[in-house]
C-alpha cells in the first residue's frame, strides 16, 4: 500500500507531537515536589494580616477571653425621644401637589415632607418641629407640627 506524502506527513507530526507531549510528562515527574513536609505547605498570617511561610512567635499570642467576641452587631440603646425631635424652616411647599421641603437648622439639609405627615396647614417660612424617618429616596420628615 502505498502511502501519500499528506498522509507521511501527518503521522510525522503525530509522532513529532505525541514525543513532545511525553518528554512534558517525564519533565514534570522531574520536577514534581510530592513529597513536601507539612511544614513546608504550611502558610501563617502575621500581625498585618500578611501571608507567610514562618509561624508566629508564641510570645506574641495574646490572649481572648471567650466573652469579648461578638459574632453579631451589638444592641444599639434606643435613642432618646428629644434627640429624634428637629426644628427646621419651611422652603417650600405646593399645596396642590401635597409635598414641601424643610429646611433643618441643625444640618442645613433639606428634608422631603408631604401632606400625610403634617398635623397643621404648612406655609413657607413656617417654624416647625419635625422627626427624620429614612424614606425610599432618602431622609423625609415626618410628625411635621408648627413651632410655637
Amino acid at each position: 500500500m502505498a502511502m501519500t506524502w499528506n498522509k507521511k506527513e501527518r503521522e510525522q507530526k503525530k509522532r513529532q507531537e505525541k514525543k513532545k507531549k511525553e518528554e512534558r510528562k517525564q519533565e514534570r515527574k522531574n520536577n514534581a515536589v510530592k513529597g513536601k513536609s507539612l511544614d513546608d505547605m504550611m502558610a501563617y498570617l502575621d500581625e498585618n494580616g500578611n501571608l507567610t511561610s514562618e509561624p508566629p512567635d508564641p510570645r506574641k499570642r495574646e490572649a481572648v477571653k471567650l466573652e469579648d467576641i461578638n459574632i453579631s452587631v451589638p444592641k444599639q440603646k434606643a435613642p432618646d425621644p428629644d434627640e429624634l425631635l428637629r426644628k427646621g424652616v419651611v422652603t417650600l411647599f405646593n399645596h396642590q401637589k401635597g409635598f414641601g421641603f424643610i429646611k433643618d437648622l441643625e444640618t442645613k439639609e433639606s428634608l422631603f415632607v408631604h401632606t400625610s405627615a403634617t398635623k397643621d396647614v404648612l406655609h413657607e417660612n413656617n417654624r416647625v418641629i419635625f422627626e427624620m424617618e429614612k424614606g425610599p429616596k432618602g431622609l423625609t420628615a415626618v410628625n411635621v407640627r408648627l413651632d410655637k
